[in-house]
């Protein structure tokens, strides 16, 4: 690019297409590198406006620019919204006709749109390739970046595909965004998409924005599906509109089933489910009806997920724990767009646990299944496509059918098998195998996919560690991602209380925060937030005098006032847009045009909560104290001789699973439990059911009877 394009000629274009005065905090820098030639990873979270980034860079480049998206209805929304804007745009993707397709294909390589929408399955598209060598290009946009790598926490196999694309594109600049990518998510984005390999520039990377002031995060700890139920109705009865995330289908579809019947009772029909196992058609009808918000509540999977965007969501509740920070982050986010107080509620149980290590188990098989899937393939294929039923091959396999899928998508992404488009949504998928394939080769992949596994048993941790942090929610996310949180209390969470409402600063309020952006500014993005301190406070130290920042005309003008709550207050001012944070994993700060009217008084309007003394954060939840261990011939001396034995084999049952989850033992059942069901010795789940809770009996009926099973002589 010859000449560089500068901030007025982008802020004139953002109101001349888009109507807008000024960016969004984190919005400018983007543009202003991908404009003048340099690569961007943009780590911005959901409703914070990542898409006008590569929307008005798009329309101050020559020529077009490719969007690649792995969500339909976000292409269909994006594109309908641009043509309101007499923005030419279009997209390509399963849901477009082969005529149609044609002629898209055909205006592209003319010209004629400004952005198209891709999925990245077009990637091994031929027809696609051939037009997109004849089409000028101004830049490359792949959304959902953190698709594309197999650390992130929703990786897809297609995105795979665009490195090799890449170089059939090497002059124009690429923009990767994502709502939710950790630092290492990160590096591996910009590895898959060779971001700073010659001859390309060093990648511009910005995480920002994380904090999200009106979400309040709450973690609620239950023990029963009725506990649960009560805090969901209570939820909807209170804050109206809202999402209800379940883990699987089958408790979609029970909660749905009751929170209808409650409706019908109540004279409303407001309740919509949405999973993966419905219709096109089905899901496509549910997200209308409640991002066209006909209905005020959605029970659902974690496939309705990206593209939902509904200003007025006011509570999500998850009724499972998520399988990592990244997917509840994206999920609550959904919430309070509008930016109004919104309330975000997980109901956690330590059983839930296991559910989604059965997910964990089915995404990551070993080489032993994918080699079982593959030779039950090949002996039943005999020269044609075969279906595979997953479920029954499971059973053969002693696995789980996500398990297979998942081998069976690997092997298909590897050459090994070939699968066959469905006919019917609900059909078996038909497979054949490929004759060339190396199965040392394949074995090498599989065993390579254990460094996934082991990923992402830690993100469950994390978000196991989540719910039980003794310190603020908001700042244990922030620091999750990489983004520096300064103050320890944020008001928004349930460790560290509710949060006050933002009132007008009084003269003397005024005064200080003008003191601390114009110190800022003064600081000229260069130094940190504990200088800043520093140098507000009149505080020495080797740095401030090697910098001579002792010299600056804002020093000591906050002499005694306290350093913590500066802290606090500094971040209050980064929350509201005023001081922005310089680069990712930096601690230096810098003044915003925002900062600057504030500082000059030009936004009279202007209202923040202002610092207290810190509140100090509630304990985490610890288990009630318990005697040391000690044998059950100590204190089961009740028990028969047949029954101790089988109380033993309990307790150990008990211990391993206590360890696997990193609980204690008496979380999964009490030592009374244990020895009435030594004693007792049930031999069916309705025998069980009536020494043990409901919550017990469906996640540990069948474990328990199979270690009663193995003793059967006792």
């Amino acid at each position: 690019m010859t000449e560089e394009i500068s901030e007025q000629q982008i802020t004139a274009a953002l109101k001349r297409h888009f109507g807008y005065d000024a960016f969004r905090d984190g919005q400018y820098q983007p543009i202003e590198e991908v404009v003048n030639g340099r690569d961007a990873v943009v780590v911005m979270p959901t409703g914070s406006g990542k898409s006008l980034c590569y929307q008005l860079a798009a329309l101050l480049l020559p020529g077009t620019t490719l969007v690649v998206s792995p969500l339909i209805a976000l292409m269909k929304d994006q594109v309908s919204a641009l043509e309101k804007r007499q923005i030419p745009a279009t997209f390509l993707n399963s849901s477009v006709p082969p005529d149609e397709m044609d002629f898209r294909l055909a205006a592209m390589a003319n010209g004629d749109y400004k952005l198209v929408y891709i999925a990245p399955e077009r990637f091994r598209n031929a027809a696609f390739l051939q037009t997109v060598a004849r089409t000028e290009l101004a830049l490359l946009t792949i959304d959902e970046a953190h698709c594309i790598s197999q650390w992130g926490h929703d990786f897809r196999p297609d995105y795979l595909n665009i490195r090799d694309a890449l170089d059939g594109f090497p002059d124009i600049p690429i923009l990767a965004v994502t709502a939710t990518a950790t630092p290492d998510v990160r590096a591996d984005i910009i590895r898959q998409l060779r971001l700073g390999e010659a001859p390309r520039e060093k990648p511009y990377v910005q995480v920002q924005g994380f904090s999200r002031d009106n979400l309040y995060l709450s973690v609620h700890e239950t023990q029963s599906h009725d506990a649960k139920y009560r805090h969901v109705t209570d939820l909807i009865r209170k804050h109206r509109t809202g999402i209800v995330y379940v883990a699987t289908r089958k408790h979609a579809e029970s909660v749905f089933a009751r929170l209808s019947d409650e409706g019908r009772r109540l004279g409303e029909s407001t309740i919509l489910l949405y999973h993966g196992g419905l219709s096109d058609a089905e899901r496509t009808r549910v997200y209308n009806a409640f991002v066209d918000a006909k209905y005020p509540v959605v029970v659902a999977t974690n496939a309705f997920g990206m593209g939902v965007d509904r200003a007025d969501i006011r509570f999500v509740v998850h009724w499972d724990i998520p399988g990592s920070i990244e997917a509840y982050y994206q999920e609550v986010g959904r919430a309070g767009r509008d930016g109004l107080p919104s309330f975000c509620e997980l109901l956690f149980s330590y059983a839930d646990v296991r559910t989604q290590r059965f997910f964990i188990d089915g995404a990551n098989p070993s080489w032993n299944i994918a080699s079982g899937v593959l030779a039950a393939v090949r002996r039943s294929a005999k020269g044609r496509p075969v279906a595979i039923d997953a479920d029954s091959l499971a059973d053969q396999l002693g696995t789980n059918g996500i398990a297979i899928e998942t081998a069976l998508n690997v092997l298909a992404q590897h050459k090994a098998v070939t699968i066959l488009p469905k006919t019917r949504f609900r059909d078996p998928p038909l497979v054949s195998p490929n004759p060339d394939a190396d199965d040392n080769a394949l074995r090498k992949v599989f065993e390579a996919r254990r460094e996934k596994e082991r990923r992402d048993r830690q993100r469950l941790q994390d978000m196991i560690n989540f719910c039980d942090t003794p310190g603020c929610r908001h700042k244990y996310i922030l620091s999750y991602f990489g983004e520096q949180a300064r103050a320890d209390v944020c008001g928004g969470c349930d460790r560290c209380g509710l949060r006050t409402a933002p009132e007008p600063l009084t003269d003397a309020q005024w005064i200080i925060v003008q003191k601390v952006l114009s110190c800022v500014g003064r600081m000229k993005g260069e130094h940190a937030v504990s200088h800043v301190v520093n140098v507000l406070t009149g505080i020495k130290s080797a740095y401030v005098e090697q910098h001579r920042l002792n010299a600056l005309s804002t020093w000591d003008i906050l002499h005694g006032f306290k350093p913590d709550l500066l802290i606090i207050l500094i971040e209050t001012l980064i929350r509201s847009g005023c001081i922005r944070p310089v680069a990712d994993g930096d601690d230096r700060v810098a003044l915003t045009t925002k900062g600057l009217r504030v500082a000059r008084r030009e936004e009279p309007d202007f209202t923040i909560r202002w610092p207290t003394e810190a509140v100090k954060a509630r304990p985490a939840r610890t288990a009630s104290r318990v005697p040391a261990p000690r044998s059950y011939d100590d204190f089961g001396g009740h028990l028969s001789p047949e029954a101790r034995i089988r109380a033993n084999a309990l307790r150990r049952w008990r211990k391993e699973e206590a360890d696997n989850l990193g609980i204690a033992a008496f979380r999964i059942m009490s030592n009374k439990t244990l020895f009435r069901i030594a004693e007792e010795n049930p031999r069916t789940l309705s025998h069980l059911s009536h020494i043990v809770y409901n919550q017990t009996l469906n996640t540990y009926g069948e474990d328990i009877l199979d270690v009663l099973s193995s003793l059967s002589d006792c």
